[in-house]
This record gives structure tokens, C-alpha cells and sequence, in this order.
């Protein structure tokens, strides 16, 4: 059996390795064979490097150790789905160190009520990880539309504009050509042509 310590941060300004030497420790009560897998990865993307590695690596009852559930997972309900199917298929004992009832196993009648139970407070702290997360972007778009902020969005190229619709005046060159010659797609052929005028190039 092998210790997998999963750890995450959003950003490589956040401290992906905060939690990790408490992992550590805590993963000493199980084995002392641990594997560490850091990554610097948004929780709301199902692939990411470092966990696939894991699971890659990963062997039947061998231990998926996170300090807390949205270290693992803000994902959508589908996505955690698979990504806890995942799990389940290497064969893998997922104990959260914030989570008491995930550290021990027992047998019986009280191990499948205490398995049933753990499964609904994963799902819980993963359904509250992912609206914590929504919530939060949600306010960062409310305080930049707040302070007037607006998003300009990518800036047209006015030379390669004014190029594509030189060339399609002169009436000697298909679409798909004129989009080789100035190195655009062909629906911005398309959606420049219609836009008209030529513009000035300041």
C-alpha cells in the first residue's frame, strides 16, 4: 500500500506545498510509503497534470490523501462524478484529513453505514466547493462591472482588414485564397467583408 498526498493550489502565487509537510506527518499513521503530487491547477478542471499522474500510478487499495475536499475537487456534479468513479476503479481509499470519519475503516453493519455517510459529506463539501468558487467569481465580475470596468476584448488587426477587403476588390481571388494571403481564417474574410469600409490605419 502506498500514500498518494494530493495537493492544489489555483495559482503559482497560492502555496500548492502549505499543507503538505501536515500530509506528511499525518500520512506516517498509515504508512510510511508516500508518493507526493503537487500541481499549481484550477479545481474546476477534471484533467489536470499531477492528479492524472496519480490515478495513472495509482494500485488497488493504495490511499488518496487530501488535506480537504475542494483541494480535490471544484468541479460540476458531472465532472466529480467521473472523477470519483476514477477513484473508485484504481481501487483507491480516498482519506480527507479534515474529515475525521474518512480516516479509519470498519467492518460490518457500522462500515458500510460509516461508507454511506462518508459518501454524502464528499458530495456536500464538494457541492459547497464548487458554489464557494462560483460565488466568488461571481463578485469579482460584480466589482469590475462596479468600477466602470469593461473588457475590451481582443483588437482588430486593421491592416490585415483593410488587405483582405483590397483583395476582394479585385475580384480575382476566391475567399479561402484571400485568407491564405493575409494569414486568417476564412470566417474572417467573411465577417470583415460584411462589416464593409475600409478603415483607417492610424
Amino acid at each position: 500500500m502506498t500514500v498518494r498526498i494530493y495537493v492544489r493550489a489555483s495559482t503559482k502565487d497560492q502555496d500548492a506545498t502549505r499543507a503538505l509537510a501536515d500530509l506528511v506527518a499525518f500520512s506516517t499513521g498509515y504508512d510510511d510509503n508516500h508518493i507526493e503530487y503537487v500541481e499549481h491547477f484550477s479545481g474546476t478542471k477534471l484533467d489536470r497534470p499531477a492528479l492524472t499522474k496519480l490515478l495513472n500510478d495509482a494500485n488497488q487499495e493504495d490511499i488518496l490523501l487530501v488535506e480537504s475536499v475542494d483541494r480535490l475537487s471544484r468541479l460540476s456534479q458531472d465532472d466529480f462524478a467521473i472523477l470519483k468513479q476514477r477513484i473508485k476503479d484504481k481501487g483507491l481509499r480516498l482519506v480527507v484529513a479534515d474529515l475525521p470519519t474518512t480516516h479509519t475503516v470498519s467492518s460490518g453493519m457500522t462500515g458500510e453505514i460509516l461508507t454511506v455517510i462518508n459518501h454524502m459529506l464528499i458530495d456536500l463539501l464538494a457541492t459547497m466547493a464548487k458554489l464557494d468558487n462560483d460565488k466568488r467569481r461571481e463578485r469579482i465580475k460584480q466589482g469590475l462591472a462596479n468600477s466602470g470596468y469593461k473588457p475590451t476584448g481582443k483588437k482588430a488587426n486593421i491592416a490585415k482588414h483593410n488587405r483582405i477587403r483590397e483583395l476582394d476588390s479585385q475580384n480575382n481571388m476566391t475567399k479561402e485564397e484571400i485568407a491564405k494571403a493575409v494569414g486568417v481564417g476564412v470566417a474572417t474574410v467573411y465577417r470583415v467583408l460584411k462589416q464593409g469600409v475600409i478603415a483607417k490605419v492610424f
